[in-house]
C-alpha cells in the first residue's frame, strides 16, 4: 500500500514539474500553427537538406522546452510543413539543452558540462536528422517516384475518356442561379481572433493528440522513480555496460534537461564516470514514451527506430569522448558535484501548482467531450437499429 501511495506522490510531483513546460510547448505549437506562415517553415525546415536540419537543431537548442513541452511544439512544426528529418533534429536538440539547463549545469556540475551539453545536443540532433534523411526520407522519395512513374506509364497506355456532353441550357441555368446573391438576412458571424485560434488549437486538437501518451509516460516515469533504486544505476561503474544501462534507463524516463542535472550530481557522487553521466543527461531528456508514441504516430516506425538508434549511439559516443578528454587533458577540476539539490520556492511552487491545475482541467475537459461524443454516437446507433 505504501508503494502505491509513493507511486501516486511521484506521479503528482512529475505532473506538477512538467505542467508549466507542457503548457509552454502547447502555446509555442499553437503560435507556430496559426501565426508562423507555412511558407517560412517550408523555406527553412521543409526540406531534408543539411541546412534545414542544422537550422532546426540550432533553433531548438536554446528554447526552454523539456521532453514534455517539445512534443506539441514538434508536432505543430511537423504539421506546419517541416520535413521528418528537420522535425527529428528539433526533437533531439530542444530537450537535451536550453538556456536554463546550461546555467544549472554550470552551477551544479561545473563549466565543462556547461560547454559540453549544448555542443553535444546540437551535433547529436544534426546526426539524428541526417540518419532519418538518408535511411527514411530517401527511400520514401524513391518509392514515390517509382509509383508516380508507374501511374504515368499506365495513363499513357490507357484510352482517353470521352468528353462528357453537357446540356447548354442546364449549364446556363446553373450559372445564372449561382450568380444571384442570397437575400437571406443571416447575422454576420465574427471571426475568432488570432489569439483565440492559437489557444483553441493548443488546448484542443493538439492536446488531444498527445494526452494519452503523455499520461502513459508520466506513469512509467513515476514507476521507475518508485521501484528502481539509485544504486542499481550506479553499480555498473564505468565502460560500455554502464553507458548502455544509463541510456536504457534514461529512454523511458520523463525528465527535462534542468531536472536531470541534480540527478547527475548524485550519479557523479556515487562513482559513475563523467561520460556515463553525460549519456544519462542526453538520453534522458531526449526520449520518453510520449515522444516515441508521437513519432510512431506521425512519422512511422522506421523513423522511430532511427531516432532511438541515433540518440543512443550519439550519447554513448559523446560519453566515451568526454571520458577521453577528461583523462587526457586532466580536466577533472572543471567538474564539480554540488550535493545540494535546489528546491522550488513557495512562490514558484504556487505557479507550478496552478499550471498543473490548468493542465488537469484541460485534460478533464477533453475527457468529458470524448465521453459525451461517445454516448451521442451510441444513442444514434441504437436509434438507427430500433
Amino acid at each position: 500500500m505504501s508503494d502505491i501511495i509513493l507511486l501516486g506522490q511521484n506521479f503528482l510531483a512529475l505532473f506538477m514539474e512538467s505542467a508549466p513546460w507542457l503548457l509552454l510547448g502547447l502555446l509555442v505549437a499553437g503560435v507556430m500553427h496559426e501565426l508562423v506562415p507555412v511558407s517560412f517553415l517550408e523555406k527553412h525546415m521543409g526540406s531534408a537538406s543539411f541546412g534545414s536540419i542544422s537550422k532546426a537543431a540550432i533553433i531548438g537548442a536554446p528554447l526552454p522546452l523539456c521532453s514534455c513541452g517539445v512534443i506539441p511544439a514538434a508536432l505543430g512544426l511537423r504539421r506546419s510543413g517541416a520535413s521528418k528529418s528537420s522535425t527529428i533534429s528539433f526533437l533531439v536538440s530542444t530537450p537535451e539543452t536550453g538556456v536554463d539547463s546550461v546555467s544549472v549545469s554550470y552551477a551544479l556540475l561545473g563549466p565543462l558540462y556547461a560547454i559540453v551539453r549544448p555542443v553535444a545536443a546540437i551535433v547529436s540532433a544534426i546526426y539524428a536528422g541526417l540518419m532519418v534523411r538518408f535511411f527514411a526520407e530517401h527511400h520514401e522519395q524513391v518509392e514515390q517516384m517509382q509509383s508516380e512513374s508507374k501511374v504515368a506509364t499506365s495513363s499513357c497506355c490507357g484510352s482517353k475518356p470521352e468528353p462528357e456532353i453537357v446540356n447548354k441550357s442546364e449549364t446556363d441555368t446553373q450559372c445564372t442561379a449561382n450568380e444571384i446573391p442570397h437575400q437571406h438576412n443571416h447575422p454576420v458571424q465574427r471571426k475568432p481572433s488570432k489569439v483565440a485560434k492559437v489557444l483553441s488549437y493548443a488546448s484542443g486538437k493538439l492536446l488531444e493528440d498527445i494526452v494519452v501518451w503523455l499520461l502513459i509516460g508520466l506513469v512509467l516515469a513515476a514507476a521507475i522513480k518508485t521501484w528502481v533504486p539509485t544504486n542499481f544505476l550506479t553499480q555498473w561503474g564505468d565502460g560500455l555496460v554502464a553507458m548502455l544501462v544509463m541510456a536504457l534507463i534514461g529512454i523511458p524516463m520523463y525528465i527535462c534537461a534542468t531536472a536531470s542535472t541534480p540527478l547527475a550530481v548524485g550519479f557523479l557522487a556515487a562513482g559513475l564516470s563523467p561520460g556515463a553521466v553525460l549519456v544519462f543527461l542526453m538520453a534522458g531528456p531526449a526520449t520518453n514514451v510520449s515522444t516515441m508514441g508521437m513519432i510512431k504516430q506521425e512519422m512511422g516506425v522506421k523513423t522511430l527506430m532511427l531516432y532511438l538508434f541515433s540518440v543512443i549511439s550519439a550519447s554513448i559516443g559523446f560519453g566515451y569522448a568526454l571520458n577521453y578528454i577528461v583523462s587526457t587533458f586532466s580536466l577533472s577540476s572543471m567538474i564539480t558535484t554540488q550535493s545540494h539539490i535546489h528546491e522550488h520556492g513557495s512562490h514558484i511552487q504556487i505557479i507550478y501548482g496552478l499550471c498543473a491545475a490548468l493542465l488537469a482541467g484541460l485534460m478533464l475537459r477533453l475527457g468529458v467531450k470524448k465521453l459525451l461524443s461517445y454516448r451521442q454516437n451510441q444513442a444514434q446507433q441504437s436509434a438507427c437499429c430500433s
